[in-house]
């Protein structure tokens, strides 16, 4: 796919991180953006930084979304490109006893549906809903759109308490192929990656001897992630038109210890 002012993205969690360099980059190329984001403040500076549309949205909710894609479409036009960056985490073990009380305990079940329904669910929500406006599409060189998904290198080698996280990207991972092939006949590709240790604004926040040790646990480069290398890569999916049903790890060769 050639990117140029014709063609139209959304990119979800694109207010901040990996989602917001996926948003400077199509925009560099002329591409009009469009930023799903629950973040308004950063969502609008950046949308006003590219000349974009932010549209203030929760991937778990249907309205939001809906709401969203037309916003999106209205301004900008259907999509030709959709990246999907919006994502969350958290920890809890399986079971455990608190060393203290002696107490036992589970991973809440409402906690554990929670990131299901954020990072696995609302990712397909989006996909769904963006591959059903781009059937509409004329293709250019038969190609309608192209679809990126964020899973991480959580989804084959998570660590203590991400059993949530780790399901919800498997489950991203996991359906990556089968909506590529879904969609191949009409012309849409669908491809993921699997980002490792990324420099983010969480990670921004963590104490320096912190990243220092998560930096050389990475065997080579021995630092973070830069958010434009992720980028880069989705640039490369939407951009390469034989790079389909593909689940790329970009993580230095990183493979996570339990914890």
């Amino acid at each position: 796919m050639e990117l140029n002012s014709s063609v139209a993205a959304v990119v979800t969690g694109g207010a901040s991180g990996l989602g917001e360099a996926t948003v400077r980059a199509l925009a560099a190329q002329g591409v009009k953006v469009a930023i799903f984001d629950m973040n308004e403040t950063k969502g609008e500076a950046v949308a006003k930084d590219v000349g974009g549309v932010f549209c203030k949205c929760n991937v778990t909710s249907e309205e939001d979304v809906d709401a969203a894609f037309a916003k999106a479409r209205a301004a900008n036009g259907q999509e030709r490109i959709l990246v999907n960056c919006a994502g969350t985490g958290n920890a809890f073990k399986t079971a455990s006893r608190d060393k203290q009380s002696g107490e036992t305990k589970h991973f809440p079940l409402d906690a554990f549906n929670w990131i299901i329904q954020i990072n696995l669910v609302g990712t397909f929500r989006c996909i769904a809903k963006s591959a059903k406006g781009m059937l509409d599409l004329e293709p250019i060189n038969g190609e309608r759109g192209a679809i990126v998904n964020t899973a991480s290198v959580a989804a084959e080698d998570g660590q203590i308490g991400q059993a949530a996280y780790s399901a919800s990207k498997g489950g991203v991972v996991g359906m990556t192929l089968p909506i590529a092939r879904d969609l191949a006949g009409d012309g849409i590709r669908v491809n993921c990656i699997l980002p490792g240790i990324f420099e983010t604004p969480l990670m921004a926040g963590a104490p320096p001897q912190v990243k220092d040790a998560l930096s050389a646990s990475v065997p080579f480069p021995k630092r973070l992630g830069q958010a434009p290398e992720y980028a880069h890569l989705a640039l490369t999916m939407i951009t390469n038109g034989y790079f389909n049903g593909e689940d790329v790890r970009l993580d230095g060769a990183i493979r996570m210890a339990p914890r």
